[in-house]
């Protein structure tokens, strides 16, 4: 049967329940949060004389948890417009609304007897067919659905989400014994398509797949730094970015998760899986007991092994747990040879290669933690999953991990890291040997741009992707059909005469080369193709210009070489354009300055849900160089209606530039005038965007394509609108918001978006505002203040935000 999600019923509005309705909320799906009524009144409540059957107090537990949620940071929802989708209720009197909705799901306490008595409710107003699932996270789905109707069993299953759904992608989905397949299948695409989610099919074994490794990953550290003898800093420098983790590394994740939980999940498992041949790994240290008895479980409790406190100066500071003394010490940086060598390289896979053969203890460490993990993960196969390649999605989904375990094992070389795993102790299970064997010497391999996993089921390689492999583009899958490339760019052919651009620059900067890349992909492209995408697989799509160079040519006084740079990229960005095939652009993550120009430029911007989006020049004392400020003009004039002062699109335009404002979400790019509704359109799922962007390509193509005519027609204000943005300029400075440099380049900017000093409204090209865009970016790479703050932002490390 063909299924339509219109309505979703979430029963229970927790920290996961509230988010979980926000997400889809967020996707445009009604609402329904429904909770348990007050046992007993508050005090507002008492001195308004209210009772238990007052509707606001049988509904302030949801509301309540609702409003929490949307205050929250990070913000659970993509727009805060979202909200009104949703509608809160009681279990007391909106249950029979259920019958309304199309998916319903239960994310109430984790304990059986409730979740039991939960699910009769919903069986006295559920319509037949209505899809039924539970949020658990370790009770089995078998035992959930006993005792319940043939049609809810048929139509129940386990959807594990991962807090908070809004940004970990992850989505489990666990069959019951008597789940209708079609539901399953159709969760997995529903997940996937309109969640964003990465949906993995899990077995009913405990703690499913993400928590049942990533738990045991964190044991296994945990024990591992008392075998080596190493500190919480120094696990926490080992198990981080450098081997593509999470910032917050093993022992911060546990302090956000909560010791509590951990300990429950660990324990949970531990319990439940008595031929685990790692079970012990599942023992819970005494240390870590005594945290629980000291209540020491993390964030929630405002201490765990990480304690924040304000020192003798007025200071934050964050203090770290000595395990021996239990007390908090100031944190200690950690040096190791290994580590040292590896993280001045940007490629993960390069630097693990270097990290698990340093003969130091970062080396014993890495060692003896990969070949337990890749013992492990090997023996959890078929126990947790049947494919290899749903426990890689989990951990990458579900915990940051930017490689999978299989993954990894792949990057050392089955084979050989194998036999020294067996060298070592650590075993493997039987079905590695017969893989091996079988002449099978990896994991994973690519055949015509589609990722292939070996399945030990199956002893062949299969698709790793859940859905249709052409919904998925993976740039560096297309490498054997590389068209052009470059130290810092490369060009692939995306099949359907569709040529695909990415490079790999630090932060994704953009520079010579880059700039080179995109003026020969596009040149390529009007000889022989339909048109090119323009994306990057990395988190991030681009901080922007290279502002080092920018600071070494204007630190150099060379300025007719930076005039000429400059010069390039609004050429380049015109090219973009101007091309006379159609250039789409599928953004990820942080898209800032010289970025978000190119966006501006692009005939369609396909952008990921989590999409960062903004010109940010003016934090570090610039205006937008490369088309932005001149784009957001043209975009100005065109937006003023009827009636309506022309000095409104612009005032709106000049301040989204004056404040260097950032989107938060792709949709919020939306409403900055970043994204167009009538152009562009959202990818929820990232790993969808390129693929939806060649299609976006293609229809553009085969619509006729023509190269569009340069403006000649944009109305600039001149010296009326000049005076108003003075006047509003003028008002920040004296309220001690703006300081004497900000107040020059604001000046600076309104300059351009005004066309100078004209003396009355005219009509300008293009190439006008450019000129005026460039002269004013030069003359501020002269300032002083403007080069202390490029010279800051090349010292942190970390691109330009608002």
């Amino acid at each position: 049967m063909k299924r339509i999600i219109r309505k979703v019923a979430v029963l229970g509005s927790g920290v996961m329940g509230s988010r979980i309705a926000c997400h889809f909320a967020g996707t445009g799906v009604q609402v329904l949060l429904l909770d348990r009524t007050p046992s007993e009144l508050n005090a507002a409540e008492q001195l308004k004389k209210l009772t238990l059957d007052n509707p606001a107090v049988k509904n302030r537990i949801v509301n309540e948890a609702l409003t929490s949620a949307i205050k929250s940071n990070p913000s659970p929802v993509y727009n805060s417009e979202v909200v009104k989708h949703i509608k809160t209720g009681n279990f007391s009197d909106n249950m029979k609304d259920i019958s309304g909705c199309d998916w319903i799901i239960e994310v109430v306490v984790e304990q059986l007897d409730i979740k039991t008595a939960i699910f009769s409710e919903v069986e006295k107003y559920r319509k037949p067919g209505t899809l039924i699932s539970s949020n658990t996270s370790g009770i089995p789905i078998h035992l959930m659905n006993e005792g319940r109707s043939e049609d809810f069993k048929r139509h129940f299953c386990g959807t594990h989400f991962f807090n908070p759904p809004r940004y970990l992608r992850l989505l489990e989905i666990i069959p019951a014994p008597d789940t209708d397949p079609e539901v399953i299948q159709f969760l997995l695409e529903y997940g996937d398509l309109y969640l964003g989610k990465t949906t993995v099919l899990c077995k009913d074994s405990p703690a499913f797949i993400a928590n049942r490794v990533g738990v045991f990953s964190m044991m296994a550290i945990f024990k591992l730094m008392e075998k080596l003898q190493l500190n919480i800093d120094q696990v926490e420098t080992l198990t981080g970015p450098i081997i593509g983790r999470p910032k917050s590394a093993t022992f911060r994740t546990a302090d956000v998760v909560g010791l509590d939980t951990l300990v429950k999940v660990a324990r949970g498992i531990y319990e439940n899986c008595p031929s685990d041949e790692a079970r012990d790994t599942f023992k819970i240290p005494s240390w870590l007991e005594k945290m629980i008895a000291n209540n020491w479980l993390g964030d929630k409790t405002g201490q765990g092994f990480f304690s924040k406190i304000k020192n003798q100066k007025g200071e934050r500071e964050i203090l770290t747990l000595d395990l021996k003394s239990f007390e908090y010490k100031p944190r200690e940086k950690s040096s190791f040879q290994g580590v040292d060598a590896a993280k001045p390289l940007d490629d993960l896979k390069e630097r693990l290669k270097i990290l698990i053969q340093t003969r130091d203890k970062s080396g014993d460490f890495y060692r003896q933690f990969h070949y337990e993990l890749f013992s492990y993960v090997s023996h959890r196969i078929p126990e947790i999953s049947d494919e290899i390649f749903r426990v890689d999605d989990a951990m990458r989904a579900g915990f940051g991990w930017e490689i999978g375990a299989f993954e990894t094992w792949d990057l050392f070389g089955v084979e050989e890291t194998t036999k020294k795993m067996e060298a070592a102790g650590y075993k493997t299970a039987a079905w590695i040997k017969e893989m091996l064997a079988g002449g099978f010497t990896s994991f994973y391999k690519i055949e015509k741009g589609e990722k292939l996993a070996y399945s030990p089921a199956k002893k062949n390689y299969v698709s790793a992707l859940t859905g249709d492999p052409g919904a998925f583009i993976v740039m560096r899958n297309f490498e054997n059909q590389t068209i052009w490339k470059n130290s810092a760019a490369r060009l692939y052919h995306l099949g359907d005469e569709v040529l695909g651009l990415e490079w790999y620059t630090k932060f994704g900067t953009i520079g010579g080369e880059v700039i080179e890349g995109i003026q020969r992909s596009i040149g390529i492209a009007e000889e022989k193709y339909k048109g090119l995408v323009i994306a990057n697989e990395t988190q991030d799509f681009s901080a922007g210009a290279n502002i080092g160079m920018i600071l070494m040519l204007a630190v150099d006084q060379e300025f007719e070489e930076l005039e000429m740079a400059i010069r390039t990229f609004q050429n380049t960005m015109m090219r973009v354009r101007y091309s006379a095939i159609p250039v789409a652009i599928a953004p990820r993550g942080l898209t800032l300055g010289g970025a978000c120009e190119m966006s501006l430029h692009a005939d369609k911007i396909v952008p990921a849900a989590e999409s960062y989006i903004g010109l940010v020049e003016l934090g570090v004392g610039l205006i937008p160089g490369g088309g932005g400020t001149k784009e957001f003009v043209l975009r100005a004039a065109d937006e003023v209606h009827d009636g309506e002062p022309e000095i409104i699109p612009l005032k709106d335009r000049f301040f989204t530039i004056a404040t260097a404002k950032v989107s938060t979400s792709a949709s919020e790019a939306f409403d900055l005038g970043i994204l167009k509704k009538s152009r562009d359109f959202i990818s929820i799922n990232p790993d969808r965007r390129i693929a939806d962007a060649k299609n976006a390509v293609l229809d553009l193509y085969h619509d006729g394509y023509t190269t569009p005519l340069q403006r000649t027609d944009i109305k600039v204000l001149g010296r009326s609108g000049l005076g108003a943005l003075y006047a509003g300029i003028n008002v920040m400075w004296r309220g001690n918001y703006a300081t004497d440099h900000d107040v020059l380049v604001a000046k600076k900017l309104a300059y351009v978006m005004c066309g100078g000093d004209l003396s009355e409204p005219t009509e300008v090209s293009e190439q006008y505002l450019l000129d005026l865009e460039r002269q004013a970016f030069l003359s501020l790479c002269g300032e002083k203040k403007t080069l202390e703050r490029l010279q800051s932002v090349i010292k942190s490390g970390k691109p330009i935000r608002n």
